[in-house]
């Protein structure tokens, strides 16, 4: 069937998109032709970022700080101010804090679940609207969560609130899933593994080397694996699958 996997000319939004995860992702979909927007609380990466990425399609910066309610319905009512519809929603900004039981603080626990689980409510509830407006029973509009592997297994670091807020991220999918699956929104989570990013730096070959060992496809992730997952459940060939979170990992879990 045509287009069947493809997200050409539909509408993006991404949060964190400045660098790390949340830039492969935009790397993915401005290259496959979906108009991108990236959202990030640092203007000069997100525009230098936007930039980049629009020598291969349309690419556009959209600053704003996401920690907050407030903020998150901001940013929400600027997009709206410049698209009527919004196809594809990626939530993907986080933040981690870890540190000892015993001297882990309330601070580093609001930050983390503030970021990477309230917002991410409220950010999604604020565009509904445009959301719905792009959603058809013969082309539904996606939102992709963006979980961790340390939701759905502990790791060395006592991250206590980023594994509590990634569960919950997980779980929260499929809550949004079963309410907006008859509006035709699909909602899915991501649960990647070892990918370059500020909280998995691989700024040395050993770095690399050792994360590689811990994995059975003996590589970390690629721009081209989370962002074609993610264009994947926008397409038209991912409408039926819903409430899913999908390991991308290549192969830790097992």
């Amino acid at each position: 069937m045509s287009g069947l996997l493809s997200v050409e000319d539909k509408v993006a939004l991404v949060t964190g998109g400045g660098s790390g995860i949340g830039r492969m992702i935009a790397q993915v979909l401005v290259a496959e032709g979906a108009k991108t927007y990236i959202v990030g609380r640092t203007r000069e990466t997100l525009e230098a970022t936007a930039l980049e990425l629009s020598a291969h399609g349309t690419c556009i910066a959209l600053a704003g700080d996401l920690s907050s309610v407030d903020g998150a319905k901001a940013v929400a009512a600027a997009f709206a101010a410049q698209e009527p519809k919004l196809d594809l929603l990626v939530n993907n900004a986080g933040t981690m804090y870890d540190a000892p039981l015993d001297s882990f603080t309330e601070e580093g626990w609001d930050m983390v679940v503030d970021l990477n689980l309230k917002s991410v409510f409220f950010f999604t509830q604020a565009l509904l609207p445009q959301l719905r407006a792009a959603a058809s029973a013969p082309c539904h509009a996606a939102v992709v969560n963006i979980g961790s592997i340390g939701g759905l297994r502990i790791g060395p670091k006592e991250n206590y609130s980023y594994q509590a807020a990634k569960a919950a991220l997980h779980h929260m999918s499929g809550g949004l899933a079963k309410r907006l699956a008859a509006e035709h929104i699909t909602v899915n989570a991501i649960a990647p593994g070892f990918f370059p990013s500020a909280l998995t730096p691989v700024d040395k070959p050993e770095i690399v080397e050792m994360m590689s060992g811990m994995v059975p496809r003996k590589r970390i992730g690629t721009p081209d694996d989370i962002g074609g997952t993610v264009a994947f459940l926008a397409s038209r060939a991912a409408s039926f699958i819903t409430g899913a979170v999908i390991p991308l990992e290549g192969g830790m879990a097992l």
